[in-house]
Formats: C-alpha cells, structure tokens, sequence
C-alpha cells in the first residue's frame, strides 16, 4: 500500500514513446518535479519523499524512459542526455507547469542541469543529489569497470559489463549495485526494493541506457558550459561514502554552478531512500526559499511561563488495546498533574474510541497514512506476516513520522509518549538532534523473531534489525527519556536478539523499566457476575461464547471458519449462544448467521461481555487474551500464521500466567473446536494474578518527566 495515492496520473508521447507521469498536491502550490534518474529504477525511488511534499507542494514524478510505466526504446540513440531532458519539459507543458523547483538523483543530476541552461525561465532551483554528471573527476572505486570485457567470473566493478548482463549475470549486478549504492549499514530494504524496480527493466534496455551515455558524453569543458549557463539556485548534497560517484564530483558541480554543498558524512548515494527525513527536510527548506508561496502561514509564540503542561500521546492503530491502556494512562496521569493538557497523534480506529472517551485529537492526524489499512492490504486467510508487513511499510511510517515532526516543530510538547510509535522511535535515533522535548516509549514487546518457514534469509533479516536497534539505542542512551514495557521482566520471551547478539530479557531488563500489565480496568470494578450478565442481557440458563478478532480486518477468516464450526458445537452443546464481534473493519453483513449467533459490528467496553461470558474464542492478540486472563475466563485462542508476536511473545506471556489454549487455524475444524471448547469449559482455572496497577505505575513513571 501507498502512503499517498497520486491526484492524477497520466501518460504523454513524445517523438514515439510514450512517458508515464504522477501529479501529487494542489495546483495552486509551488511545484516541485522529482527527475528520472537512471532506468534501473523508476519513480517509486522518490516514495518516502512524495507523501511530504506534497503537503506543502504540488508534487510530479515521472519514469524515466526504459522502466516503470514508460516506454521501453530500443538502441542507445533513445536515451541521450537530451531525450531525457525533453521529456522532463514536455511532462510539465503536459502538467501546465510554468515553472518548477527540480530535485534529481544522480544521472537526473545531468538532466536538471540540461533542463535549467537550456530553459532558464522555467526552473525555480536545483536540488541535486549524489549527482552523476559526466564530469572528469576520477573513480578510484570503479576502476575495474570494463564496460565492453568478457570476463568469465567477474568480481566488483567488472560485473558493470555489456557480457555479463546480457549472458545471464543481469541479476547479480543488480545486487552488487544496490549494495554499493546503500553503503550505509542496516539497508536490507532499500536494497531489495531497488533490485526488485531493477527487474522491471530488461538487461537489454540498460545496455541501451548505458550506449546512450555514452554517445551523449559531453567533453569537460562542454558540461561546465552548461553549468555556467544556469542562472537559478542550487544545492548539491553528497555522500562522504558515495560508491557509485566520488564525493569530489559534487564539489566539483557545486562550484561550477555557484551552488552550496552538504556532505552527508557517512553518507552512501542513495540519500532520499536511506535518509530520508533529512531529505525531506532540506528539500522542504530549498523549494521555500527559492518558490515562496503566495501566502505564508501566521505563528504565534508564549512566553514560557504561560504554557500550560502538554503531551503528545501517540497510540499504535494495529489493534483497539493500545488505546484502551493509553486511556487508563493518561487518566492516571491527570491525577498527577491535572492542568496537563493532553494531544493524541492517532488514526482509525483508534481516534473513534478517543472521540467517544472525549479526548483531543490533534488536527494534524488528518495527515497520517492508514498503518491499519497497510495491515489489511497484507493479510490472507488467517496470515500476516508481521514483520514483513512493517518492512512493507516503510513509506507510511517515513509519512507519518513527517506529520510528527511538523507538528513538534510547530508547537511545543514538554513530553511525547509513543506507545508502540515505531516511527517516532527509529526517526528520532537517527535524527537525534531533532529532539526537543521529554520522550517515552511504551511497548509490550521486545525483538523482532523469525519465523521458522522464513529460513536462514528471515532470520538475518530479523538479527539486522534487532542489531540495528540495538546499536541505536547504545549509541544514543538519553533519547528515551524512559523505556516502559508493558508487562514484567517475566513477561519477556527467553529468546536472542540474534547470533552475536544479546539476549532479549536480559537486555530488556537493563534497558526498561517494567509497568505490569495494563488492562485499562480492574476486574472487582465489575461487580458481581452474575449482575453483570443481567445487565448485559444474558439469561441465567445459557451460556456464552464470545467470539472477537480485534481492530483489524485481518480476523475475517477465523470469524467464517467459526461459525461455519456453529452448527457442530451447538449439536454437543445446545445451551451455548455465539456472541461475535467483527470490529470496526469487518461489515458483518457479509458474514453467515447460523442459528444461536449474534453478530455485532462493535461493542463498547468489549472487556465487560469478557467478564461475563462463559468461554472465548479469539485471535493470538495480547488485549483480548489478557483481558480474558484478568477476568479469569477460559478461552481458546488460535494465533495468526506467519505473526512473530501472536505466536512468540503471545503466546510465552500467556503460558507465564497458565491462561488459555493455543490452536492452529489449521487444525481448526468443526469437530476439534467443539472438543476443545467442551474440555475448556470445565477446566479449572488457576491463572496468575494480572496487575490491576499497570496503568498507576506507567503514569508515575511519565509524571516524572513533567
């Protein structure tokens, strides 16, 4: 799933081929028009930039010729220098674009430049990154490249080779590029989404592109005649450790245009992608100087002796649990401070409970890019990949930390608190200079676990990324101004971060402080039971299972398959009424209502139908598992497949309290629901005690920071 879908987009032909375009934004704005740049990707290379941008601008990107949904030419003639440029100016007659700030990547670099000399008036700035221009500065890196060499194995370099692409090696020089290209540690995704854009192009169209540089190959003194003709602004910014373009070529290009240089210390070439809030941030900062807008925003400022004490509470959307112990937090935190005023940065569905609760929605959530739309979008029949999943979403995350950002540069927070805020967390450790404020992070789990049909690939993958978090939080020890985990030490799976790596309860025990769990209820507040039931409406001589998948709409599946199962339980088990509960993202008109059911789109204060119910079948979620612990319920729960916290850090916190039974979707047929819902109802329960303090003791822990 996309962080923004495009306004319009469209396709042009020129001279023959035909060049797919996007439009992004409001016409009204400043335009910004992200270049092609080299036909081994195409515009999707700009993801995490288009969603911010276009804010604040009115965005275009185009694919270059030669990938993408452009056309693909054949011969090296189709992609000089010059076609690349002309397609670029008639994409914005197309558009209506008069004039544009153009922000370009490598050999874009060139073509920006083109576009600028040849048409002065037509271009507000350039914003040049890792610029790949022809000029003569030296490559010690790619000295081995033979373009036109057979070699029989190559190694490095030599694999940028006409043979090796065309006899079969197209695929390895693709991962040998990327990985020059993201010299920068941890860049497992941005190397693997670029080689997958790499594939949709053939190795052919490529030898085209590279032939078509080739015949285009200015001498040095005809590029720096370009680059003295260009008469608008320019930024350059380059890697220290750029691999496919020496650092001295950006110098060397900001001098001859009279541009400014930023070097990006440690910096590979792939800049936007690998860091891409800094990116955005000094786009956004160039294009407002070079095409002001018409009409600038008002700000105010207070004195600090009249700001009253603010909060910007952050609730993960993937699941309705993080609200409900967000709730009882900042409940308990007004006890503490009661003049706090609290903002909550959320998204459906989590803002429908917020509105219901009273609480104040800060505008700027408008702006977030739907984590729980991602989520369904990822799913099949009772499988998500959860980590692969929040892999996949890096756009949305790189969008939603952006509107964070915006919004605490803009106003000011004494404190952030993000519960389970994976962007907020990881954007602030690599961008730790944009904190200014007390910052708590809040989860109820730790490390990120294979799972064992991911093979050996999956479980570097996860290693890395645990490293990598690992690594930040060494490196920047007072970012957190406290690390609260959900749960007791416990709680936390026994398990290793990785080979190498430390292991995740001894490590969380070093780095959190632990709050109990945090239902948002105390189960003696609920009275009596058997007064419960009467006010909910269930009759004294039937008994009730509750049937409830969370917040997503991942849980469809397991709803069909249970009440496909109806039928066959009620033949054992007359007495037992179906209460089932779809969520907000489920229409429960599509599902089937065998007799004894009761289908709800959403119920409120769901934990007090847990409380009375009889029995519980529910997904491998740790809210409406933990609910049903601290009521002292028995339940089946039945894990997604592919999800590394249902099935490992769920499923461990449950067998830590002796609460619930664990089925496979796979082994859930009619006769073995009815069997184990049979053997659950007259289990006797002898469930650890769930803390009904949780919420207290997070709120003293965050009462400090105020």
């Amino acid at each position: 799933m996309r962080a923004r879908e495009p306004d319009h987009s469209d396709v042009i032909e020129r001279a023959g081929v035909r060049i797919a375009y996007e439009v992004h934004g409001d016409g009204n704005m400043p335009t910004v028009l992200l270049a092609p740049t080299w036909s081994i990707v195409h515009s999707r290379i700009w993801k995490a930039q288009v969603p911010y941008l276009a804010r604040s601008f009115r965005v275009i990107t185009l694919d270059g010729r030669g990938n993408g949904r452009s056309d693909r030419p054949g011969g090296g003639h189709a992609y000089l220098d010059g076609e690349y440029a002309d397609d670029i100016i008639a994409v914005m007659d197309a558009t209506g674009t008069d004039r544009a700030t153009l922000v370009a990547l490598s050999m874009g670099a060139m073509w920006s430049v083109i576009v600028a000399a040849r048409h002065p008036e037509r271009v507000d700035g350039l914003f040049l990154i890792g610029p790949a221009t022809g000029l003569d500065i030296p490559s010690p890196r790619r000295e081995q490249m033979a373009w036109l060499a057979e070699v029989e194995a190559p190694e490095g370099w030599a694999k940028f080779s006409r043979n090796h692409w065309l006899s079969g090696g197209y695929d390895d020089f693709l991962q040998f590029f990327f990985s020059q290209m993201f010299s920068e540690p941890h860049s497992t995704k941005q190397i693997e989404d670029c080689i997958e854009w790499g594939k949709e192009t053939a190795p052919e169209t490529l030898v085209a592109t590279v032939e078509g540089t080739a015949r285009s190959a200015a001498v040095e003194t005809e590029i720096e005649k370009r680059c003295s003709q260009v008469q608008c602004p320019v930024t350059v910014v380059h890697g220290s450790d750029d691999r496919i373009r020496p650092h001295a070529e950006g110098e060397r290009l900001a001098a001859l245009t009279g541009g400014s240089l930023l070097t990006v210390e440690g910096g590979g070439h792939g800049i936007p992608a690998r860091d891409p809030v800094l990116t955005n941030r000094l786009i956004k900062r160039f294009v407002e100087r070079t095409a002001p807008s018409e009409s600038a925003p008002s700000s105010a400022w207070t004195r600090a002796p009249n700001r009253p004490k603010r909060v910007l509470y952050i609730s993960s959307p993937i699941g309705l649990g993080h609200a409900r112990r967000d709730l009882a937090i900042t409940n308990a935190l007004r006890r503490h401070h009661p003049d706090v005023q609290i903002d909550w940065l959320a998204q459906q569905p989590v803002t429908a409970m917020l509105d219901a609760a009273g609480e104040r929605v800060h505008p700027g959530s408008a702006w977030l890019a739907s984590e729980s739309a991602h989520i369904d979008d990822e799913c099949a029949e009772h499988d998500l990949h959860a980590f692969q999943a929040i892999r996949r979403m890096d756009e949305i995350l790189v969008n939603n930390f952006m509107v964070f950002h915006d919004i605490v540069e803009a106003e000011h927070f004494d404190l952030v608190v993000g519960d389970e805020a994976w962007d907020v967390d990881y954007f602030l450790h690599e961008n730790p200079e944009l904190k200014r404020f007390a910052f708590a992070w809040m989860t109820d789990f730790v490390g990120w676990l294979p799972m064992p049909d991911g093979g050996k690939a999956e479980a570097t993958l996860t290693a890395d990324y645990n490293a990598e978090m690992i690594e930040q939080r060494a490196r920047h020890r007072r970012l957190r101004d406290r690390s609260i985990f959900v749960g007791d030490p416990g709680d936390v799976v026994p398990d290793t971060f990785g080979p190498g790596l430390p292991g995740i309860r001894d490590w969380t025990e070093r780095e959190f402080d632990f709050s109990g769990y945090i239902t948002g209820f105390d189960p003696t507040d609920l009275g009596d039971r058997g007064a419960l039931r009467d006010e909910l409406g269930y009759r004294p001589d039937e008994r009730i299972c509750i049937v409830t998948v969370g917040g997503t709409g991942v849980g469809e599946s397991l709803l069909r398959r249970i009440l496909d199962a109806v039928p066959t339980v009620r033949r054992s088990l007359p007495d037992l009424s179906f209460v089932v509960v779809a969520g907000p993202r489920i229409d429960p008109d599509r599902l089937p209502q065998p007799e004894g059911t009761t289908i709800h789109p959403f119920v409120p204060q769901l934990h007090r139908h847990l409380a009375a119910c009889d029995i519980a079948v529910v997904q491998g979620g740790l809210t409406t598992c933990m609910e049903l612990t601290a009521n002292r319920r028995p339940f089946i729960y039945v894990p997604l497949r592919n999800h590394f916290e249902q099935n490992f850090h769920v499923r461990h916190r449950l067998a830590n309290y002796g609460a619930g039974r664990c089925l496979a979707y796979d082994e859930l047929d009619p006769a073995t629901l009815t069997t184990a819902i049979d053997e659950e109802l007259d289990r006797v329960l002898d469930y650890r005690p769930v803390a009904t303090d949780g919420a207290s003791r997070a709120a003293g822990l965050l009462a400090d920071l105020l």
